[in-house]
């Protein structure tokens, strides 16, 4: 029987499978530590009590990024290229999602409309990380090997998407709301459909490495298919919805240390 859990079993147990799934995890987490941390330092002067709370963000990512690596390496493994068709945070800019590195690359101010375009974008894919993280801790929150790392990280998205929450609300308060709406609408749309591509890839490399059957891969690449079409017909609202989170001010105060793996 195919499900979430006996796949995931699949990719630990082999060495192979793991240190691809690793190291695409660690790379796009590496590369959002690197965008929020340009943010944080370009953020514009209206905007500055943001600042920390970006750079603790980009902190969060960077540890996340380590934390993959580290599992790697306790199993003696190095990181691997990333196949660009497997790279989600690439395929997000290259849809618009993000702010775009060349601009971030520049040592100039962001604007307001910057900020907000940000944080929208934001919110949508914290919401993909978050119900990711949620479905491992779920399946492998007391793994021997990986549960410690899974339950860390997924505290922390936990946490972003939080941040993301108050802080919309706070600037839709503010006057953005109409650029807002926008902004998560677009992006949301835009997100499902580079969701299905990369998980459409990385389940043609893993049953490549794993040697699934012929159909067993059309059985789970009809799957991701089918989540695609549930998210185009409506399960895309989950992802632009804003509500005040009970816990306020989730990214104030220093990062939590990476845990022992």
């Amino acid at each position: 029987m195919l499900s979430a859990r006996s796949l995931f079993q699949e990719i630990v147990d082999d060495d192979s499978a793991y240190q691809l799934f690793c190291s695409i995890a660690a790379s796009g987490e590496a590369q959002g530590g690197w965008e929020n941390g340009r943010i944080a330092a370009l953020v514009p002067e209206s905007m500055r009590a943001l600042a920390p709370r970006i750079a603790r963000h980009g902190a969060d990512e960077d540890k996340h990024g380590r934390i993959f690596n580290a599992l790697l390496a306790k199993r003696g493994l190095e990181p691997l290229p990333v196949p660009p068709e497997t790279d989600y945070t690439m395929l997000l800019e290259r849809h618009g999602i993000g702010l775009a590195h060349e601009k971030l690359r520049r040592d100039e101010p962001l604007t307001e409309e910057d900020i907000v375009v940000y944080l929208s974008h934001s919110r949508v894919t914290e919401q993909r990380a978050a119900d990711q993280m949620d479905m491992l801790v779920r399946y492998f929150g007391d793994h021997p090997e990986v549960g410690r790392a899974i339950r860390m990280i997924s505290r922390d998205e936990d946490n972003h998407l939080a941040y993301c929450h108050e802080e919309l609300l706070g600037l839709a308060a503010a006057g953005h709301g109409r650029t807002i709406h926008r902004v998560l609408r677009d992006s949301a749309l835009a997100e499902i459909k580079v969701y299905r591509d990369v998980s459409l890839a990385v389940t043609a490399h893993m049953g490549r490495l794993l040697h699934w059957s012929p159909p067993k891969s059309a059985a789970l690449a009809a799957g991701v298919r089918g989540v695609y079409a549930y998210e185009r017909f409506g399960g895309w609202h989950r992802m632009i919805g804003l509500a005040m989170p009970e816990r306020r001010g989730a990214l104030d105060g220093p990062p939590v240390p990476a845990p022992a793996v």
